[in-house]
């Protein structure tokens, strides 16, 4: 793990160790660590309050039950393609982060274009609207990365809108089939929530600017851990099991998420989203369907027509059309999904 993570070398060892999934008796640990079996159950206790959940069998020893797939920036670039790892000026994976979003933009100054965060746990993870972004241990991706754009916000309109077609491309790529979206930064799999995007700007509104693009996505939820979730939601561990096909591991989604997102990225200034538009258009999940619109004060009814060379969302109204800009702006379809 790299630095600015909460676990100390000791607990470190001892996630790698346990990731496989299998029994590692606590002499073997101690042995390992060079330490007591006493220091190794306090070592354990620390893994557990981060919510990792560990078995215990008696006369056997301890195990993360299904294993888990820790994030590797070492491995994460071995997939990428050359052009990415190019572009990419520094790659950070932590244990836990308050959010990836907030370690991005803390580091703007210094790292500029091309520096990605993902995190094993986000302490403050949050989506649209301040809602909280559930975040446990080691089971999903938790990916931000920072660019830099002379021009402002004019030049950042539509991007979450793209930034949503490259995370479908990414998903296409990995064997994930029927993902749609939702205007204006949700990815949708049958209806229920599968990702999430969360875009923040830091520097001069009308000049030289810094985005940082975040991107939650279900990967191996359980029911526990999204309890509070209010919303329907999907993950990446149950559609590839009803589609008969592997889970794509996190290391390599994440080297596909970062190869379509630069794509995006890198030429984003002069492409704006009209290049991203078709694309968007034809993964929209409300297509020409009724929906329900909701701002701070007001409340719409009408027909989804689609986005504008902006990505602004057009809605007809009775023949009336009316165009709506990101911001406080909550959609839904008339069957109450969200």
């Amino acid at each position: 793990m790299a630095n600015g993570t909460q676990f100390d070398e000791y607990q470190s060892v001892m996630l790698t160790t346990l990731a496989d999934g299998e029994l590692h008796s606590g002499q073997e640990i101690a042995n390992k660590l060079g330490v007591s079996r006493t220091a190794v159950w306090k070592h354990l206790q620390k893994l557990e309050a981060a919510g990792i959940a560990l078995e215990t069998v008696k006369g056997k020893g301890y195990r993360i039950v299904g294993g888990l797939e820790l994030l590797d920036a070492a491995t994460i670039q071995h997939h990428l393609p050359a052009h990415s790892r190019a572009l990419l000026t520094r790659l950070e994976v932590l244990a836990s982060a308050s959010s990836t979003n907030d370690q991005v933009l803390s580091q703007a100054r210094q790292a500029g274009s091309g520096y990605v965060c993902l995190a094993e746990q986000q302490t403050a993870g949050r989506g649209r609207r301040g809602r909280q972004w559930i975040s446990p241990f080691g089971k999903n991706i938790y990916l931000s990365a920072g660019w830099e754009y002379e021009g402002g916000a004019a030049v950042l309109e539509g991007l979450s809108l793209a930034v949503g077609v490259a995370i479908v491309k990414a998903f296409s790529a990995a064997g994930i089939p029927g993902v749609q979206l939702k205007w204006p930064n949700d990815v949708l799999w049958q209806g229920k929530k599968l990702a999430g995007v969360l875009l923040e700007m830091s520097g001069d509104a009308s000049g030289r600017c810094y985005v940082v693009v975040g991107i939650g996505i279900n990967v191996e939820m359980s029911e526990h851990d999204a309890k509070d979730i209010s919303q329907q939601w999907v993950d990446l561990h149950s559609i590839a099991r009803e589609n008969s096909k592997n889970n794509p591991g996190r290391n390599l989604l994440a080297a596909l998420l970062i190869e379509q997102l630069f794509s995006v990225l890198e030429s984003y200034a002069g492409k704006r989203f009209v290049a991203y538009k078709n694309d968007w258009q034809a993964l929209n999940a409300f297509s020409n369907q009724p929906v329900i619109l909701t701002t701070s004060n007001e409340t719409f009814s009408g027909k989804m027509s689609g986005v504008t060379d902006a990505g602004a969302l057009v809605l007809d109204c009775d023949g009336q059309e009316k165009v709506f800009y990101g911001g406080e702006v909550s959609l839904r379809g008339v069957s109450g999904d969200t």
